[in-house]
């Protein structure tokens, strides 16, 4: 990388220093962890500062139209907008298109927003690997609402709701009767739910799949502070999305008069340690000489039986500890 972005850059709010800080954080390469942790760490008292939302739901329902309508009514009522929007790479070839600019023609050219795909690679959850650093530096330059535009709903879909405040399902009209097909505990990850699309011949179905995911709802037991709303809109038609946000900015409310804001942002911050352990120590282990060339003959006897899962990882672990 020719030159390491500085702290005093993104605070001015350099959208080229945002953007190579980014790219730092999401590097592989020892020397630009080691520059990213610094960064983050000068920026870290600045960060935090923001609505974060995640806004997910099923494919075709109309998440790129709905995060541009949303994002310019963000930006009319004065505020600053960060997308961070994921895009799915291919188990195949192994890349992304990361084509969100173009999805989101108008709200790119917006000197209030900042839109930053990047790829999802082989991450859990539908978020790339670095969401949350890259969401601390959009925080620290100035972006006081920031939305994590997710591949698609998944069965590891919490970890989106892990890194937000508040949690957006979009769904489709007629979608009543996916309901067998969501699974539960999307649906209680859930602040709210908003069938898209609720505009011409699709309106009065969008109002009846309203009340078939209002049943939905009911039937879960909510804990805290707060009852999930469902909601209908047409970001296509621009109607509808000034409710959403006054839901957004409610939820943000009765969370910070609760203290449940602050509260719940240190537990993400505890499990978000805890994962990072995890990877630190998985990397580790694969780094080790030792670890490295046994590996593959205790994958081949795993694979051929020969030798138990658990047996194996406790040989890895084993051979860890001995002295390089």
């Amino acid at each position: 990388m020719p030159s390491t972005p500085t702290a005093e850059a993104i605070l001015a709010g350099d959208r080229r220093a945002l953007a190579k800080a980014i790219t730092l954080v999401e590097s592989q390469r020892d020397a630009d962890r080691d520059a990213a942790q610094a960064l983050l760490q000068d920026l870290l008292p600045h960060s935090g500062n923001s609505i974060r939302v995640g806004v997910t739901g099923v494919p075709g329902v109309g998440k790129s139209t709905f995060i541009e309508t949303f994002g310019q009514h963000v930006i009319n009522q004065g505020h600053r907008l960060a997308v961070l929007a994921v895009d799915p790479s291919s188990p195949v070839a192994g890349g992304s298109i990361l084509g969100d600019k173009t999805r989101m023609e108008m709200l790119s050219r917006e000197e209030a927003a900042y839109i930053r795909p990047s790829p999802a690679g082989g991450a859990l959850g539908g978020v790339a690997l670095k969401t949350r650093e890259s969401l601390l530096l959009c925080e620290a330059a100035g972006y006081d609402v920031i939305l994590v535009e997710t591949v698609g709903v998944g069965q590891s879909e919490h970890q989106v709701a892990g890194m937000v405040d508040f949690f957006l399902l979009l769904m489709l009209p007629g979608g009543g009767d996916e309901l067998q097909g969501i699974k539960k505990g999307i649906l209680e990850l859930a602040d709210a739910i908003v069938v898209n699309k609720a505009d011409g011949a699709s309106e009065a179905l969008a109002r009846t799949t309203q009340q078939h995911y209002r049943g939905a709802m009911s039937l879960l037991r909510h804990e805290g502070f707060w009852e999930p709303q469902v909601m209908t809109c047409s970001a296509l038609h621009q109607q509808g999305i000034e409710a959403v946000w006054e839901t957004i900015r409610e939820y943000a409310d009765a969370a910070r008069s609760q203290g449940a804001f602050e509260s719940a942002r240190a537990t993400q911050n505890l499990a978000w340690m805890r994962q990072l352990t995890d990877a630190l120590l998985r990397d580790n282990l694969a780094r080790h000489p030792k670890v490295r060339e046994a590996m593959p003959a205790l994958e081949e006897a795993v694979r051929a039986a020969q030798q138990t899962p658990l047996a194996a990882a406790q040989a890895i672990l084993a051979l860890a500890r001995e002295p390089v």
